[in-house]
């Protein structure tokens, strides 16, 4: 009863707004703004890198631009993105991890449901994450990819397990796609002595340049992992 009366109490002093256009309403993602994110196709997405559009010939995943970000074997098997990153897009991951509206989890994993295929549920995918820095964790008091990866393992009805080490707080902004391979490739770590399931399905928030996910999916193909899938809620489109 208190706990319900507190909700009640803070929904009167803040009420619930739209993380895209601020207006007070039910949802964290009014209807309009959820009929106009922009979705990526998967019929016409690169199946290896996800890629919006890169079905014919793709510019992420190429020999030429992997060679060029110092990769020798493309480390995942499949990949996917939910959405385009766009303003609106950016808007809903910036109010769930830095405006502390953690609802928002539910509405990006619903979105990120949508890729994962009958394969990952019929096989027993794992839903893995990659986990935020400490001192990310103890600025927000909460490791956002962790909470999309349970809340997209329960819709799935796959299992949720933590396979890295936190990486080293790095700042990545004024990093090129080379340098940020490179410095992921140092930061991303499997725990020591943790059972690796054989089929794995790493999630993430946002894709800027990879760096990141494939840091941690060749992380887990050296630890013997069999099979790699990847899925993010948004892609960067340069």
């Amino acid at each position: 009863m208190l706990r319900g009366a507190l909700e009640v109490a803070l929904e009167t002093l803040w009420p619930t707004r739209c993380a895209v256009c601020d207006l007070p309403g039910e949802d964290v993602l009014c209807p309009d703004c959820a009929r106009a994110l922009v979705v990526v196709d998967a019929c016409l997405a690169c199946p290896r890198c996800g890629a919006p559009h890169g079905i014919v010939q793709c510019t992420e995943c190429n020999e030429v631009m992997l060679n060029a970000a110092g990769i020798d074997a493309f480390p995942i098997d499949a990949m996917a993105h939910a959405l385009v990153l766009d303003d609106a897009a950016r808007r809903i991951v910036s109010a769930y991890k830095d405006g502390d509206e953690r609802r928002l989890r539910t509405t990006i994993a619903e979105r990120m449901e949508a890729y994962v295929g009958p394969l990952e549920r019929a096989e027993g995918f794992a839903v893995a994450f990659i986990p935020d820095t400490a001192e990310a964790v103890r600025r927000r008091g909460f490791d956002h990819a962790r909470e999309i990866a349970q809340e997209l393992a329960r819709r799935c009805g796959l299992e949720c397990v933590e396979l890295f080490e936190r990486p080293k707080s790095t700042d990545q902004r004024e990093l090129g796609r080379r340098q940020r391979i490179d410095n992921m490739r140092n930061a991303m770590h499997v725990k020591e002595g943790v059972r690796m399931p054989e089929r794995v399905l790493v999630v993430d928030d946002v894709c800027t340049t990879g760096a990141t996910m494939y840091a941690a999916c060749a992380a887990l193909r050296e630890a013997g992992v069999r099979r790699i899938h990847a899925l993010t809620f948004g892609q960067v489109m340069d």
